[in-house]
């Protein structure tokens, strides 16, 4: 049988049969793998029969003159409709504001430029769809200085680690809220937390922030009752639970304790709802009137967790994909009755996210109210959770047959699975980009700007059949430039900036569109080298990117001065003898060379404290208009927020600061380096503006 309409069903959707690994080396996917790779695209391709039926489906989709739900333009641009009308055929246009135009298609049956940003309804021929029209770039830093070049600076902060009293045993929005108004008095302009989306409330053992339930909303763990409700009716709920011995304890532990942290929270939380349910509380308004607003998504999501509640004890176990045909469906009318059976459990999950939603905008509201520039930098996962709440309310949108993840490379030798799924680009196109376009608002609602993990996800993404080898999967191709646009045109909206994490294997040119689009790449100093230690010169540093020490996946710099991620590896025996005395050999190389550049710039450096200082100067003078230092750098802390490859053995999620949240500015190394941070920052403005 000739492979050659397999091979044309997958250039026709999107999925490349070849392409050029980490090593510069060409590869080829496998007849084998294309076809389940297709399987999981809903393209069955088992045997020529369903490789001719769904080449046949796919051909004529895209041959036929249906008009897609939405289509998008950039400002001032004709928009080409001829595969779909006539030359000098009449239109509608419905504009977003209410107002209404009439408009001709020109010769070549373009639609003329001239239309407002935002989302407008075209009616042309008795055809209907919405046209997105996007800016030239997104929001950008020197959008929100006053006086340009932007050369800005904050901290990064893994949201669980900080301290308050009273926490339960992790961070909160509250703790957040008191580290933004500390920082910013300090004169931060922006504050990089790690991801907030929901996690599986079932499994409290699966808390890495980025393999969420969903990325359309909060992880009501971080919620601060407190705040909404008064300190004196949380304490009495607390009393009521007979709690306090409880998170007495986990305040005390050096790690979280997720599982028993997490079901002691939600047991004040219902605490908390049983006594907000009864009668008219005060605050009954402001609640009902968020619900309204947050609309269907907000109704799946709960929906969901009361359905996967009653799967688990009744035996379904925790995966919709297991689950009764009926419960599939999140309009079937067995998940309708369900919900109306139990309405409190429903709205018990939505007191919830109304809870984390109020706490996390008091948040950004301190940041911003005290002079940040940016405030609150959300960080957007690259997928969600196959198993979860998204994935089971958009599934027409959601791969939920296919992991992303990364191919065999020089680090990840087998490759990597992370076990989340991705966006269909088909389903996007057929949906109207609607599941990508509230994802987008619902990380943009409280935060002044977005970091997107993966950023090369947005122009194609590894993607592996379950249960199969990372090394078994195929790059899929994304509609890079609807999804440019509508990101553009979501960050003007909500005045927020977009940072895209390219590290790694970037397919080529893709960093000069998003520099095109004002997405701030990232560059991290341990990387900034041509190995060994051959560091980039300060001036030599992009003004398209961010700049930073480090990252959640790195080791901190008093971690990677003193190999610590490398006694992490020889202990839980992920590398073998020759790989690590290369790998220490290759380090203290690093190092000289950065002590070297250090020392041209700074002077001699007595000791790894100052060398430290220096590096944290060092990014602060780059032309970086954003630069962002993690709080484990501030305050020399060697050990990592998480270590890839591993999920157990290292603790991975769970490292604690030891000071409370008020104190931890004021430490002595602290507070030195964000002084010398500031002062780095202002000398960039003087010498580039």
């Amino acid at each position: 049988m000739s492979a050659e309409p397999l091979h044309r069903l997958a250039a026709r959707v999107g999925l490349a049969r070849d392409w050029i690994d980490a090593n510069n080396r060409p590869q080829q996917v496998s007849d084998d793998v294309l076809r389940q790779v297709l399987a999981g695209l809903g393209h069955p391709a088992g045997n020529a029969a369903e490789i001719d039926a769904s080449l046949r489906a796919v051909e004529q989709a895209e041959d036929s003159e249906h008009l897609p739900p939405l289509l998008t333009v950039d400002i001032d641009q004709p928009l080409d409709l001829q595969r779909y009308f006539s030359a000098a055929s009449q239109v509608r246009c419905s504009l977003e504001d209410g107002s209404q135009r009439s408009l001709t298609l020109d010769a070549q049956a373009r639609l003329p430029a001239g239309l407002p940003l935002g989302y407008h309804r075209l009616d042309i021929d008795g055809r209907t769809c919405t046209v997105a029209v996007a800016p030239a770039r997104c929001h950008a830093l020197q959008d929100c200085v006053e006086q340009p070049p932007p050369r800005c600076w904050g901290l990064a902060v893994q949201l669980y680690s900080l301290r308050r009293p009273g926490d339960g045993g992790f961070g909160d929005c509250l703790a957040l809220e008191q580290l933004a108004r500390h920082a910013a008095e300090r004169g931060a302009d922006a504050l990089a937390i790690s991801p907030i989306h929901t996690l599986s409330a079932f499994d409290q053992h699966h808390y890495s922030p980025y393999s969420p339930s969903s990325r359309l909303l909060l992880n009501v763990l971080y919620a601060s009752p407190g705040v909404v409700f008064g300190e004196r009716e949380v304490r009495m709920a607390t009393e009521a639970c007979e709690l306090e011995a409880t998170l007495e304890a986990l305040e005390q532990h050096t790690l979280v304790d997720w599982p028993r942290a997490a079901e002691a929270r939600l047991r004040l939380l219902e605490a908390l709802y049983r006594h907000f349910s009864q009668g008219e509380h005060p605050l009954r308004a402001d609640f009902d009137s968020f619900r309204a607003n947050a609309g269907e998504q907000l109704e799946h999501h709960c929906r969901f967790e009361v359905l996967q509640a009653e799967a688990v004890s009744s035996g379904l176990g925790a995966d919709w994909r297991n689950w009764p045909k009926a419960w599939h469906d999140p309009y079937d009318p067995e998940v309708e009755a369900f919900a109306n059976a139990y309405p409190a459990r429903v709205e018990f999950h939505a007191f919830c996210q109304w809870l984390a939603e109020r706490s996390l905008q008091r948040a950004q509201d301190a940041a911003r109210g005290n002079g940040m520039a940016v405030g609150l930098i959300a960080d957007l996962a690259v997928g969600a959770d196959g198993a979860g709440s998204q994935a089971w309310s958009r599934q027409d949108e959601l791969l939920a047959e296919l992991n992303v993840g990364a191919p065999p490379d020089i680090l990840n030798r087998a490759g990597q699975d992370w076990g989340i799924c991705a966006f269909s680009p088909e389903g996007l196109r057929r949906n109207g980009y609607r599941a990508f376009i509230e994802m987008l608002r619902a990380n943009l609602a409280h935060a002044g700007g977005l970091r997107i993990d993966h950023v090369m996800g947005l122009r194609r993404l590894w993607l592996i059949p379950r249960g199969a080898k990372p090394s078994e999967g195929a790059y899929l191709e994304y509609p890079l430039d609807d999804l440019l646009r509508l990101l553009a045109l979501e960050s003007a909206r909500h005045q927020a900036i977009i940072l895209g994490e390219d590290l790694g294997t970037v397919p080529e040119g893709l960093r000069e569109r998003l520099a095109d689009k004002a997405v701030l790449g990232m560059r991290v100093l341990p990387f900034e080298q041509q190995p060994p230690g051959r560091f980039t010169p300060i001036l030599d540093w992009p003004d398209n990117a961010l700049a930073t020490t480090g990252t959640h996946d790195l080791a901190p710099l008093a971690g990677w001065l003193s190999g610590r991620d490398i006694d992490w590896s020889h202990r839980l025996q992920l590398i073998d003898a020759a790989t690590e005395l290369h790998w220490r050999h290759t380090r203290a190389l690093e190092r000289d060379g950065l002590r070297r550049t250090l020392e041209q710039n700074y002077g001699p450096l007595r000791d790894d404290s100052a060398l430290i200082d220096a590096a944290i100067r060092f990014v602060g003078h780059t032309r970086a208009p954003l630069v962002l230092v993690p709080l484990e750098d501030l305050l020399g802390n060697d050990e990592q927020p998480n270590l890839p490859g591993t999920t157990t053995g290292h603790p991975n999620w769970r490292r604690r600061f030891k000071a409370s949240v008020r104190e931890l500015l004021d430490d002595e190394d602290a507070a030195r380096r964000l002084e010398l941070l500031a002062q780095a920052r202002e000398q960039a403005w003087e010498r580039d503006r």
